[in-house]
C-alpha cells in the first residue's frame, strides 16, 4: 500500500470517529430536549428526527431506548465526577460544594433525568457495576468518604452512605424541594437537606 493510500485510510478513520462522536452527541442532546419538553413522545424515532438522523443510525449507536437513556444520564453524571476530581477542597466543604454543583446541573438536566429512573434499587445496581451508578460512585466517593471521616462514621458504611445520598439528592426530590420550599431560600433549602444527610449518617453510626 502506498503512503498516499495509507494517509487516505487514516483520514477516513479519523472522520469516521468524528462522525460517531458528533452523531452520538446529537442524539443525546435531542433525547434531553424531548425528555424535558415532551417525555411521553420521546421515542427513538422522535429522538432521531429531532437529531436529524435516520432511525437506523440511532439504533446503530444505541440498540435500545434504555441504552440511550443510560448514556444521557452518564453524560450528566460525568460532569459531577470531573468536577469532584478536580476540586482542591476537603471534608464537608468538598461535599457541600459538590452538592451545590449538582443542584445547579439539575436546574437544567433534572426534568429529563426524572423521566429515566431505573426500576432496580440503588445497591443492586451498585453491586452489579451498572455504568450509571459506577459514575455516581466515582463522582461522590471522595466527598462522602471525607464526610464519613470528619463525622466519625466508620468507612465500611460507605455503600449505605452513598445509597442515602442517592435517596436524598435524587433529581426528583431536589426538583420537588426547590419548587415547594415554602419561605426558605434556595440556599437555605439546600443547607437543610445537607444537614439532614449529616444527621442520617450520624444516626447510622450510632446504630
Amino acid at each position: 500500500m502506498t503512503v498516499l493510500a495509507t494517509e487516505q485510510l487514516n483520514g477516513a478513520a479519523v472522520r469516521g470517529r468524528r462522525d460517531v462522536v458528533r452523531n452520538k452527541r446529537r442524539l443525546l442532546n435531542a433525547a434531553g430536549e424531548l425528555l424535558r419538553e415532551d417525555p411521553k413522545n420521546a421515542s427513538m424515532p422522535a429522538i432521531a428526527e429531532k437529531a436529524q438522523l435516520s432511525v437506523a443510525t440511532a439504533y446503530r449507536y444505541f440498540p435500545t431506548i434504555e441504552e440511550l437513556h443510560s448514556a444521557y444520564l452518564h453524560s450528566v453524571l460525568v460532569n459531577v465526577r470531573d468536577y469532584t476530581l478536580a476540586s482542591p477542597l476537603h471534608g464537608t466543604a468538598l461535599f457541600e460544594d459538590v452538592v451545590i454543583r449538582w443542584v445547579k446541573l439539575l436546574e437544567t438536566y433534572g426534568p429529563a433525568m426524572i423521566q429515566v429512573r431505573s426500576k432496580e434499587g440503588f445497591l443492586t445496581r451498585l453491586h452489579a457495576d451498572d455504568d450509571v451508578i459506577r459514575t455516581v460512585h466515582d463522582g461522590w466517593e471522595r466527598p462522602i468518604r471525607e464526610v464519613l471521616r470528619e463525622l466519625g462514621v466508620p468507612e465500611d458504611r460507605f455503600d449505605f452512605a452513598l445509597m442515602f445520598y442517592n435517596a436524598l439528592f435524587d433529581p426528583r426530590e431536589i426538583n420537588d424541594l426547590l419548587h415547594n420550599r415554602g419561605k426558605l431560600s434556595e440556599d437555605e433549602a439546600i443547607h437543610t437537606l445537607i444537614q439532614a444527610y449529616y444527621g442520617a449518617l450520624k444516626g447510622m453510626a450510632a446504630g
